[in-house]
């Protein structure tokens, strides 16, 4: 079973490092909110008594980018159900249990190289990290994030055709969900009704805990955080393998 999940795992990674173009691509937006909130909006946010607002914004932004590759992660499925290549996989004496732990554990992979590399560009623009002894327990709650929305996306992508359908939906449920995280503005000023909404966004406990690990800044406790991703992840991970299971060869 280990050896079909790592196959499975290493084939997402490889796609992932042959594909330059989506690498370049996926840090473009990343950049662009991080210059143009950051700059744009942190003298009034300074001038609020909010401090850095590069240090705010920055855990909120790598928590998007985790997100957006985790999720579009379903693309891939797609894209090998169009072409043929899921059908060959399928049919392969091995269980369909194996092959979709090994694809979300590769899309979660993926998503917190993403991380990482999001990570790098935070501190060219002036990031500074409360406690770098922190970085490794944020590799790993980026992971967690990484995993819940891969297991969102290819449980979406088991249900779909054809990538219009796909992108429609991802659409609809990615940009609402990164608005209402928190990652922009601080959830502690925002009116009771948003903060309620906020409650029941997966990647506001993300964003929460990654700001705590990387500025030092309190929403959420970070053992809530940590908790309710766990149990999120479990929930869509379990319902991505039923799902995937019912594809059929």
């Amino acid at each position: 079973m280990i050896k079909i999940i790592y196959i499975m795992w290493l084939r997402q990674i490889k796609r992932y490092w042959r594909s330059k173009s989506r690498i370049i691509g996926s840090i473009g937006q990343p950049m662009l909110y991080l210059v143009a909130m950051g700059f744009g909006l942190g003298g009034i946010y300074q001038k609020a008594g909010g401090g850095n607002y590069i240090d705010f914004l920055a855990p909120g932004v790598i928590s998007q980018s985790i997100m957006f590759m985790a999720v579009f992660n379903g693309v891939d499925l797609i894209w090998d159900k169009q072409f043929g290549f899921l059908k060959e996989t399928l049919v392969a004496p091995v269980s369909r249990l194996e092959i979709v732990l090994g694809r979300v554990l590769g899309g979660a992979t993926i998503s917190v190289i993403q991380g990482i590399l999001v990570f790098l560009l935070t501190l060219v623009v002036g990031f500074k990290p409360e406690n770098l002894s922190y970085l490794l327990p944020s590799v790993g709650l980026m992971f967690l994030i990484g995993l819940f929305y891969a297991s969102l996306g290819t449980a979406i992508a088991s249900l779909m055709k054809d990538f219009h359908g796909f992108q429609l939906i991802m659409n609809f449920l990615i940009m609402p969900s990164y608005f209402l995280s928190g990652a922009l503005f601080p959830l502690d000023s925002a009116p009771p009704a948003l903060q309620t909404i906020a409650s029941f966004n997966p990647l506001t406990y993300g964003v929460s805990g990654l700001r705590q690990l990387m500025a030092g800044t309190v929403n959420y406790s970070l053992g809530i955080d940590i908790l309710i991703l766990i149990i999120l992840s479990s929930i869509t991970l379990s319902i991505t393998s039923y799902l995937f299971t019912k594809i059929e060869a």
